[in-house]
């Protein structure tokens, strides 16, 4: 039984490993945070992303993930929030391109804030938000995962085992990208940096909330 495992868990990892890598809204809200806020907006956004991960994970062990798919009205309502969500925060970041250098204290946005707390709390909303608001990860669960899950096991013990392993590999990568991106903090704290790296996020945001907008319910 413990190969049984073993060999599964291992095969899972391999294909979870190609998943994480691939460039997606999560590393768009890592990157930008970072780039944006430094090292502790990045560790933020990557502990919000992580806490997403975690409550998709244990939706999954309850059964709410398989709700959520089953539900024409539940999936259509979570996908719409999240979509108007993206595309509210992509023109945002679009129309209003801010400097880090711009005066923190007269911004009513929690990211610009200077202080620490503050960007950390910012950056872990903003990571959870864009996480737990994309029914499309709950439908990856449900879809992905047990493609990898042998019979005659204990299924909510190995999909714990699965969430746990995608936590893993999600931390270690985008704290990685968090590393990389904070070398460059001088240069890409330039206004006008800044301006580019909002308005390419901005964009991207808008592209995956139109994409979510068109994504169809999974119900029959």
């Amino acid at each position: 039984m413990a190969s049984v495992y073993i060999f599964h868990l291992i095969t899972f990892f391999i294909a979870v490993s190609i998943f994480t890598v691939t460039p997606g809204l999560d590393t768009a809200v890592v990157l930008r945070m970072a780039a944006s806020s430094g090292r502790r907006g990045g560790a933020g956004a990557v502990l919000g992303i992580l806490a997403g991960i975690s409550v998709w994970g244990v939706g999954a062990m309850l059964g709410l993930t398989e709700l959520l798919a089953a539900s024409h009205s539940a999936f259509m309502a979570v996908k719409f929030i999240g979509a108007l969500y993206l595309i509210w925060m992509g023109l945002r970041m679009m129309w209003q391109p801010r400097s880090f250098l711009a005066d923190a204290d007269n911004d009513t946005d929690l990211l610009i804030s200077s202080k620490e707390s503050d960007i950390l709390r910012a950056g872990f909303l903003k990571g959870f938000l864009t996480n737990i608001l994309n029914p499309k990860v709950g439908i990856f669960v449900i879809t992905f995962f047990p493609q990898f899950i042998p019979q005659h096991v204990d299924i909510k013990i190995f999909t714990l085992l699965q969430v746990v392993i995608q936590i893993m590999l999600s931390a270690v990568w985008l704290g990685i990208l968090v590393m990389m991106t904070t070398q460059f903090e001088a240069f890409l704290s330039r206004p006008a940096v800044m301006r580019c790296i909002d308005r390419l996020t901005g964009g991207i945001f808008v592209v995956f909330g139109m994409k979510l907008f068109m994504t169809q319910s999974p119900s029959p």
